[in-house]
């Protein structure tokens, strides 16, 4: 496929750094530009406005389909994206939500996260197989476009689980590009990986495989992948066509500090304070989206353990809990985020007092009020059941205030580069979680303060900006 662009760096992923609306009140019908956060966004941006790089990524909403058709279907103004300019791909709505919802995160996630229960789940049938050909479709869409859309010998890096595809699709119609694909989810063991059809775990494995270099999160993920292509493909691949590597996304520190020091932030600070209560009292802060795989009701459970068994703590501690609703388009998520208030409400009850309630629970995502609980944090509880990284890890040891305790899952990606200064547990284990907790609670302050400064060190080894370059750097970008 011929090139009609001529970009020299793209990047490619599901959602894209910036979001449209035409809002009601706006009797223009002007289209409002939105960008994005994340690593990834701050990232792109280390290359600057002058690097002739394109997104391209899907239309998520009324407003980015709009923008697709004012622009018939070409790139959008740079202007909005901060010097980037954006390919957004209108997808049809049923094809998308088969390849997004029925296969990415119902199936791959679940699959990398280890999340069914097998005496029931995965089913493979027909309805799977159809669900199975929209996701070969929105990924060829994602192809096609990066074909168009590249310059002769361009460095395209593609992004996660929903196009893992892509790299060999790509790799058929532009054999001329460098190609990398970039997996911001663990990887399952082969054992795992196997639930999958034969046809598909090859497929998935081969789609990755187009790509020069496929890289992970962490050490364990990448030789998972390996093991998966020996068990599936067979010994000798990946073959030295695909390099394997590894670049651990670190906590943006100058960002953090900067913006945990606005007075919006100030503000929340305050009204935290005043929710939490009683002078003197000690917080364990978590903050996750409801995504089953975050176990905020075993962290729940185990805070409850904690009032058990060391009474001495009751109306002395407060857990602050910010729980945001994920995925609440698919029902299991939705349940997951009423167990979560369930159990929360259930220990208010039971052990709060007309001075203390016990769990301060919000789900109502708001940046600010998270950046004031992680300077409020004495203590950081992150036990996901499985996670790439997890950069709230990472987050709050930076903002921290007077440092914090991280109470951390072996299970998460970020334990390989913060383990040896946290609290670690076993998330299954909620009486170890509650033991773990106690002696978070009860560390020295000196200590924990020493701990707190080698975490934030190790957080920021590798900032967005130069996780990026590097990934850039490994195809000879």
């Amino acid at each position: 496929m011929a090139s009609t662009g001529g970009a020299e760096v793209l990047v490619a992923s599901n959602r894209g750094p910036v979001s449209y609306e035409v809002r009601p009140d706006d009797a223009s019908g002007a289209l409002h530009a939105k960008r994005g956060g994340g690593g990834l966004v701050s990232g792109l941006s280390a290359i600057g406005p002058d690097a002739n790089a394109v997104w391209v990524c899907a239309a998520l909403g009324d407003g980015d389909r709009e923008a697709v058709r004012r622009a018939a279907g070409g790139r959008l103004p740079a202007g909005d994206t901060g010097g980037q300019q954006v390919r957004m791909l209108d997808i049809d709505a049923d094809v998308f939500a088969d390849a997004y919802n029925g296969i990415a995160n119902s199936v791959l996630w679940f699959v990398h996260h280890m999340l069914y229960q097998t005496p029931l789940e995965p089913v493979f049938d027909a309805e799977f197989r159809r669900q199975w050909g929209s996701y070969q479709a929105y990924n060829r869409a994602f192809a096609q476009a990066l074909a168009q859309e590249a310059g002769q010998g361009a460095v395209v890096v593609i992004q996660d689980y929903h196009l893992a595809l892509a790299p060999r699709m790509l790799r058929q119609l532009r054999p001329d590009l460098r190609i990398g694909h970039f997996s911001h989810t663990p990887w399952a063991p082969p054992d795992y990986f196997r639930l999958l059809p034969d046809d598909i775990a090859a497929e998935l494995l081969s789609g990755i495989l187009g790509a020069d270099h496929a890289a992970f999160l962490t050490r364990r993920w990448a030789d998972a992948f390996v093991d998966c292509c020996h068990a599936v493909l067979g010994p000798g691949i990946p073959s030295s066509d695909t390099r394997i590597g590894v670049h651990g996304l670190g906590a943006d520190a100058d960002f953090l500090r900067k913006r945990s020091h606005e007075p919006d932030v100030d503000e929340r600070m305050r009204a935290l304070r005043e929710e939490i209560g009683g002078e003197g009292r000690r917080t364990i802060v978590r903050v996750d989206r409801t995504e089953l795989s975050k176990n905020i009701v075993r962290g729940l459970l185990a805070y409850r353990q904690l009032l058990d068994d060391h009474p001495e703590w009751r109306e002395r501690v407060v857990h602050v809990a910010f729980a945001y609703p994920s995925r609440q388009d698919l029902s299991v998520y939705r349940d997951y985020t009423a167990e979560v208030q369930r159990v929360a409400d259930e220990i208010n009850s039971t052990y709060g007092t007309a001075g203390w309630t016990p769990v301060v629970l919000h789900v109502k995502d708001d940046f600010a009020r998270s950046l004031a609980a992680y300077r409020l944090a004495d203590v950081a509880l992150v036990n996901p059941i499985r996670d790439g990284m997890n950069l709230v890890a990472k987050e709050i040891p930076v903002v921290s205030d007077e440092g914090c305790v991280l109470v951390l899952s072996r299970e998460a990606g970020a334990y390989e580069e913060l383990g040896e200064d946290a609290v670690v547990v076993n998330p299954y284990d909620i009486g170890g979680t509650a033991d773990a907790l106690a002696l978070a609670l009860a560390m020295p302050v000196e200590e924990r303060a020493e701990r707190c400064k080698r975490l934030a060190e190790a957080a920021t080894a590798l900032p967005p900006a130069r996780w990026f370059l590097e990934q850039l750097g490994a195809l000879g970008g």
